[in-house]
């Protein structure tokens, strides 16, 4: 069972209000975003996110049998679009077990930073939604709990799903496609652009796209497919690239072309960005000779540039052994696309 999927539910003494908890990881930005074609030839927008371990929000909501729906508290009171996300889930809840409606406690907890675009503000609801469902002793499909974070936030990361790599509707909270079983394996070098500072979503300009730009995003499409199925690290790298320099039309980091530079100079498969965000990652194949040389070039370019690392971690199972003795270096490759993974951090460097 993976974090993301994982509730329990408090023990409970007779006397006791019925608790549930949940959890709900975070991203870090896009591989892929922009506009695509459903099934029915439909325009829609859609995104592929980067899978990051770590950072992740956790929920505690106390249902209060009696009380009316209105009296619903959330810790903290700013988390707007959670409070609004327990009172869907209160009524889907309610629903399906035929109990009334009633109010509660929510309290949220976690480590995201917030507006870098890391799926902060759907962390927090699905992990809302997990939660009240878990107080009612029910654990909702992952449909279900996309449908109500649209509703809560009008627009949500796939942060309910599994780690499989998909085309993701956010406005509609739909899958456009599975793209394969799972990324090709990378190492990222993550860093934020402008400074760090959050971006006001909002406030972008708004691009309609032409049929020209529909088609470019079905070629990047068709390419990141491509990719997963042959792990094909650098031809991932190149897709994240172009999505990324196509968001800069609307973004403007004054950064990006430094940090395309840098990914080049020190042998990157390319870079990807949070694409109403400001965090951005330099990709490496972790099986290319001399990895860690590779990272600490790439590192010791962010501080000259001005650019602030965040985070080294990778998208598979890795160990201490791989990325730091010379035993299996260049000779044993990381788990691939069909070997079952969980992101780690990579040691210290």
């Amino acid at each position: 069972m993976t974090p993301a999927a994982r509730t329990t539910t408090a023990v409970c003494g007779a006397d006791a209000l019925p608790t549930g908890t949940g959890y709900a990881p975070c991203h870090h930005g896009e591989i892929l975003q922009g506009v695509f074609l459903d099934g029915d030839g439909r325009r829609c927008a859609g995104l592929v996110t980067l899978p990051m371990a770590g950072p992740g929000s956790s929920a505690e909501f106390v249902r209060r049998p009696g009380t009316a729906p209105q009296a619903l508290t959330v810790t903290t009171a700013d988390r707007t679009k959670a409070a609004r996300a327990a009172a869907l889930a209160v009524a889907e809840c309610a629903q399906r077990t035929g109990q009334p409606l009633c109010g509660g406690e929510l309290r949220l907890t976690g480590d995201i930073p917030v507006g870098l675009g890391m799926g902060s503000s759907t962390s927090d609801v699905i992990a809302t939604v997990r939660a009240v469902a878990d107080s009612y002793g029910l654990r909702l499909a992952p449909g279900t709990v996309a449908r109500i974070a649209v509703r809560a936030e009008s627009a949500c990361d796939p942060l309910m799903l599994d780690d499989r790599p998909v085309l993701f509707a956010q406005r509609e909270g739909r899958v456009l496609e599975v793209l394969g079983p799972a990324l090709p394996p990378l190492a990222v070098v993550g860093c934020t652009l402008g400074g760090g500072a959050p971006v006001d979503t909002l406030s972008l300009p708004v691009h309609e796209p032409g049929d020209s730009d529909v088609r470019a995003w079905e070629r990047m499409r068709t390419r990141l497919r491509r990719a997963v199925a042959t792990g094909d690290v650098q031809l991932l790298g190149q897709v994240a690239t172009a999505s990324a320099r196509r968001a800069q039309q609307v973004l403007g980091h004054p950064e990006f072309d430094a940090l395309t530079c840098i990914a080049r100079r020190v042998g990157a498969a390319g870079v990807q960005i949070a694409h109403s965000g400001a965090v951005a990652g330099v990709l490496f194949d972790p099986a290319a000779p001399g990895l860690r040389h590779r990272v600490r070039s790439c590192l010791r370019a962010l501080d000259a540039h001005g650019i602030p690392a965040t985070r080294t971690f990778t998208t598979f199972t890795t160990t201490k052994e791989h990325l730091n003795g010379p035993a299996h270096r260049g000779v044993d490759r990381p788990a691939g696309p069909d070997t079952p993974r969980r992101p780690a951090r990579l040691p210290a460097l």
